[in-house]
C-alpha cells in the first residue's frame, strides 16, 4: 500500500494526540550522558520525532518505515534523525543497529499486520534488558466508520475483487494481548480509550478514513471503479454520522495501548 503523507496529516492533531498520550507514559528515564536508543516504530511521516527528541534529547532517535514517501517527508523535515525504510513486521534492531535498543514505540502502525501473537513478542527481543515497549494501536473496528468499509466492499459489484483483502479484526481484545505478554515481562499495562474527536470539514469521517483504513481498497481499484467505491462509502458516512448544529460532526475513536517492561 501507498501512503500520502498529504492527506494522512489532515487530521495530524487527531492523530498526534494518542501518540502523545502514550509516550508520556513511557517510564524511560535516561542521564545526561547515557548512550540509548529510541526508535519509532512505522514513524510515517516522522511527525512524532520532535517530541521523542525532547523527551530524550540525548538518545539517538531511529525511525522505521516501510514507505519510502512518507520518509521523504520524515527526513526533509526532521534531519538530525536517522531513518530506515524497511518492512517493520521483520525489521530487528541487531540488524540495523548493532544491538538491542532501550525503546521501542511503535504509534498506529501494528494493526496493518497479521500475526500478533508472535510479532508482539518478538519485540522485546529487540530491546536491553529493562527496556520498554510502547504500543497503541486503533481498534475501532466495529464502530460504522469501519464497518461501513465492509458494507460497500460485501454490496457492491467490486467485492470479489476487495473481500479478499478484508481484515475484520485486525487488533485483538485486550485481554488476549495480556496472555501473550504478562510471563515475558517485568511489568504491563494495558489500556483503552474513546476518543471523542470533534471534526469539520465535508464528510471529515470520510475524509479521515481515506487516510488509513479506507485507502487500501481505493488502490485495489482503477478508475472508474474507485470513484464509484468512494462515493458509495462516503454516503454511507455522512448519513452515519450526521453533522452537529453548529456544523462539526462528532467521531469517537478506540485505541488499545501496551506498555511492557522486559525483565532485567
Amino acid at each position: 500500500m501507498s501512503w500520502d503523507p498529504t492527506q494522512y496529516l489532515k487530521f495530524a492533531g487527531e492523530r498526534l494526540r494518542p501518540a502523545i498520550d502514550l509516550l508520556d507514559r513511557v517510564p524511560l528515564v535516561a542521564e545526561a550522558d547515557a548512550d540509548i536508543a529510541v526508535v519509532d516504530l512505522g514513524c510515517g511521516a516522522g511527525n512524532l520525532t520532535p517530541l521523542m527528541q525532547l523527551r530524550w534529547p540525548q538518545a539517538r532517535h531511529i525511525g522505521v518505515d516501510a514507505s519510502a514517501t512518507m520518509l521523504a517527508r520524515a527526513k526533509q523535515d526532521y534531519p538530525t534523525a536517522d531513518f530506515i525504510e524497511a518492512d517493520i513486521a521483520t525489521w530487528k534492531p541487531q540488524k540495523d543497529l548493532g544491538g538491542p535498543v532501550d525503546l521501542i514505540y511503535s504509534n498506529a502502525a501494528l494493526q496493518w499486520l497479521d500475526g500478533h501473537d508472535t510479532l508482539i513478542p518478538g519485540l522485546l527481543d529487540g530491546l536491553k534488558p529493562g527496556g520498554w515497549l510502547a504500543i497503541q494501536m486503533p481498534r475501532n473496528h466495529g464502530a460504522l466508520s469501519h464497518t461501513s468499509i465492509v458494507d460497500t466492499i460485501e454490496l457492491g459489484p467490486w467485492r470479489a475483487k476487495l473481500e479478499p483483502h478484508l481484515r475484520r479484526r485486525p487488533v485483538a481484545e485486550p485481554q488476549a494481548y495480556w496472555r501473550m505478554l504478562h510471563e515475558r515481562t517485568a511489568a504491563l499495562d494495558i489500556w483503552e480509550s474513546e476518543y471523542l474527536q470533534v471534526l469539520s470539514g465535508a464528510n471529515p469521517v470520510a475524509e479521515f478514513t481515506k487516510g488509513t483504513a479506507l485507502k487500501p481498497f481505493l488502490d485495489l481499484l482503477d478508475e472508474p471503479e474507485r470513484s464509484a467505491f468512494e462515493a458509495d462509502y462516503r454516503n454511507r458516512i455522512a448519513n452515519a454520522y450526521q453533522r452537529e448544529a453548529d456544523g462539526r460532526t462528532l467521531f469517537p475513536f478506540r485505541r488499545l495501548f501496551i506498555l511492557a517492561q522486559k525483565p532485567l
